[in-house]
């Protein structure tokens, strides 16, 4: 069953976030992953508007999504906008049966 990173981030430095950017997609795809979103046009319709750009990942199982997340190739990749280029809220959802 398929599992989703739904990630909020708001990019303080883009020349150092870029760092981070350009090394993810090679890591998510190590992991199975999709990116379905990432960028482009949005509207929040409820909450803060701190955040300037929405990211949505599939993974195949919701165990795939963790192991990319806490993976050395990510931690290391991450440590670029975790040093202040950019703020994020990531999140890991089941996909889950969607009629309950």
């Amino acid at each position: 069953m398929p599992a989703y990173w739904v990630a909020r981030s708001k990019i303080n430095d883009p020349v150092e976030y870029k760092k981070y950017t350009d090394l993810v997609p090679g890591i998510i795809a190590k992991f199975g992953g999709k990116v379905l979103a990432r960028g482009g046009r949005f509207q929040i319709m409820e909450g803060p508007d701190k955040f300037q750009r929405f990211i949505v990942i599939e993974f195949p199982t919701f165990e795939q999504a963790v192991a990319c997340f806490n993976s050395e190739d990510y931690t290391r990749a991450s440590a670029f906008r975790r040093g202040g280029a950019g703020e994020v809220e990531n999140v890991i959802v089941d996909g889950g049966d969607a009629t309950k």
